[in-house]
């Protein structure tokens, strides 16, 4: 059967756009649209849909107010569909926290109907396997829908990501590096993962599937909320300890060796398993930098394979590595494969990647200080 999907937006260009870019794939049937949350609330009702596409700014009520309501009362699958203002990205990461499955940019002048209407397709039927929980939200929602929910404030800007106070730790030879790869699912994992993480770890690179529009937000949010220093990667950027580069949307993310350091490149290569970034393309880069027998690499929640040859390639340089157990993970796919290829050589849950990582770090740590 196809996935019944519905879409919520209070534009009827956008709604007709969607209708119209998934009715190309014979896997989806959008079974109906709604201009607002109150009318997507009985047509939910009625209609039963797998998989929602959900505006964020509409009238009477916000979507990220209805995202927690349907998170609390119903909760069903939920792609976000964001303007690029930073208000926008920022209202998409705090969506992504209430639980939203995935995020993309609105339909726009440059929106291209075949490879953005592929792409949103990808992020449904993602989305129709993952595992939805409620997630615990910073206060209580309401037991009902309200009558009228004025938008909300607009969110303060990002702020730049600002150098961090480093404790004197462990030290590491310059060889070193955590690497990391994930997808659906994948902001709130690594925000685990990163939240837990002690400042003195050697250079951690990462690529988390996400548009373009929203990387730098994602970095910048996670700069505040982290001991470690978050930054989205430039071209050219030196790789070094407790720093964290988080791949640029729409960019590869490479690393090479410099001499005495890795250095970071970006480009616009062809996708890699319809990505860019693409996980592999980060780990084979690793490989070739010689980074193997001295890093340590995850994989986290994600549908589709990639990550998992590059993850196989560096556990056969030497590197130690870890998949995210199934139970943890919003979506079973990149892990899985890198299981079933013998790419990982432990499967932990999400909680316990943290630890995981501290102690590959220890391992080959030139000496405690």
């Amino acid at each position: 059967m196809p996935i019944r999907v519905l879409i919520v937006d209070d534009s009827a260009v956008v709604r007709r756009t969607l209708t119209e870019m998934l009715s190309r794939d014979p896997e989806i049937e959008v079974v109906g649209t709604a201009m607002d949350p109150f009318i997507a609330r009985d047509k939910i009702l009625q209609l039963n849909p797998d998989v929602l596409t959900l505006d964020i700014e509409m009238p009477r009520m916000d979507g990220l107010t209805f995202l927690r309501l349907l998170m609390k009362h119903r909760p069903m699958p939920v792609i976000i569909m964001s303007s690029l203002t930073p208000a926008g990205s920022e209202y998409a990461l705090e969506a992504l926290q209430a639980g939203a499955v995935d995020v993309m940019a609105k339909p726009g002048g440059s929106f291209s109907v075949c490879e953005d209407g592929a792409r949103l397709a990808d992020k449904i039927k993602a989305a129709a396997q993952a595992r939805i929980r409620r997630p615990r939200l910073p206060s209580p929602a309401p037991a009902t829908f309200p009558t009228q929910v004025s938008a909300p404030a607009p969110p303060p800007p990002p702020r730049p990501p600002a150098g961090k106070i480093r404790t004197a730790g462990r030290r590491y030879s310059p060889r070193q590096l955590i690497l990391m790869g994930a997808s659906t699912g994948g902001t709130e994992a690594l925000k685990t993962v990163l939240t837990a993480l002690p400042p003195d770890l050697p250079g951690i690179l990462i690529v988390q599937h996400i548009p373009a529009q929203f990387s730098l937000a994602f970095a910048n949010r996670l700069n505040e909320l982290c001991r470690l220093e978050v930054r989205e990667a430039t071209d050219g950027l030196r790789v070094t300890p407790g720093m964290v580069l988080i791949a640029p949307g729409g960019f590869h993310m490479l690393v090479r060796w410099a001499g005495d350091h890795y250095v970071v490149s970006t480009n616009l290569g062809p996708p890699v398993h319809h990505q860019r970034p693409a996980v592999d393309v980060l780990f084979d880069a690793a490989v070739r930098a010689g980074a193997g027998p001295t890093s340590a690499a995850a994989l986290l929640t994600g549908m589709g394979s990639d990550g998992a040859a590059g993850m196989l390639a560096l556990r056969s340089a030497g590197a130690a590595t870890v998949a995210q157990n199934e139970e943890t993970c919003v979506v079973y796919g990149m892990p899985r494969e890198a299981v079933r290829m013998g790419a990982a050589q432990v499967v932990l849950p999400l909680e316990q990647i943290p630890a995981w990582l501290n102690r590959q770090a220890d391992r080959v740590a030139l000496r405690s200080v």
